[in-house]
């Protein structure tokens, strides 16, 4: 291998021009291409300070993204269970409420006996064949609820169904083991003995097509007014008296008509219905009987 010739003269020369170049320097003679060569090297290196500067700014400001994305994604998680806490906790201040009115009702109405139940499914029957309904939008169709108590905890056909406010839902129509099926006041099917809270007079309230209810048989002779509240009457001893049916909105006269008839809104919204209160005991009104005729 063939090898390189040396120059022991290199270094020497190095430093004989490294001498010279020291010696105009300091003799000033080396200044204008020292001020020639500072006008030309400045800006690049001005350029690279900067191009320096910014990335390492750009480095921090990822740190700094990075850093503020996980406390945002810490953040969202602390509402996020918030919300689901805040959530819970208006469904138990929701069913607290309606426990509450059930209480209530308990404690203001006489009634020898009374059952809790839970609302598990709503069937409406309308213009096509009945079925389930899902959701809490109002549904004119409604007809029946089911409730989680049944012929286990002492349920029986014809118990009457209230909400709180004393409110009527309607009477158990069908009874299972553990279920029962509550008919509610809004199917046609459904009469109930009513009278008018203000008047006293008395009638017949039954449910209609369109959600509504009808009050039918109504004296002429007293005054009905939009506004009077309709109660249960108790007559016939299937249903205790002064429950609470609805509102009346229309009053139908006609002249010569033996009877007047009230259109009247339920007090209970029966879409949303949750819990309720099966009366399984409640003191009748005592049926009198004529005298007999003594021989």
């Amino acid at each position: 291998m063939r090898e390189s010739p040396r120059r022991p003269w290199l270094p020497l020369l190095l430093f004989v021009l490294g001498l010279l170049l020291l010696v105009l320097h300091e003799s000033g003679y080396l200044t204008p291409v020292e001020n020639a060569l500072h006008y030309v090297l400045d800006p690049l290196q001005r350029a690279f300070s900067s191009a320096v500067e910014v990335t390492g700014g750009l480095f921090q400001t990822v740190r700094e993204v990075r850093a503020l994305r996980a406390q945002v994604e810490e953040l969202q998680a602390r509402v996020d269970a918030l919300t689901v806490e805040n959530v819970r906790l208006r469904e138990y201040e929701a069913e607290v409420e309606q426990y509450r009115a059930l209480l209530n009702f308990v404690g203001e109405y006489p009634v020898s006996a009374y059952l809790g139940a839970d609302v598990v499914g709503r069937e409406a029957c309308g213009v096509s064949p009945c079925g389930e309904v899902v959701g809490t939008e109002p549904n004119p169709y409604l007809r029946y609820v089911t409730i989680n108590v049944g012929t286990q905890q002492g349920v029986e056909v014809e118990m009457p169904v209230v909400s709180g406010g004393a409110a009527l839902v309607g009477r158990v129509a069908q009874v299972g083991p553990r279920t029962a099926k509550v008919q509610l006041l809004t199917d046609p099917n459904s009469a109930i003995a009513a009278l008018l809270q203000t008047s006293r007079l008395t009638g017949l309230v039954v449910g209609q097509s369109d959600g509504t209810l009808r009050m039918e048989y109504i004296s002429q002779e007293g005054s009905v007014s939009v506004g009077d509240i309709v109660l249960t009457s108790g007559l016939g001893g299937s249903m205790p008296r002064g429950l609470v049916i609805g509102q009346v909105t229309e009053v139908e006269q006609i002249d010569h008509a033996l009877f007047q008839t009230a259109i009247v809104r339920p007090a209970v919204d029966f879409s949303r219905l949750e819990v309720v209160l099966v009366i399984t005991a409640f003191e009748q009104i005592p049926v009198e009987e004529p005298p007999s005729e003594e021989p």
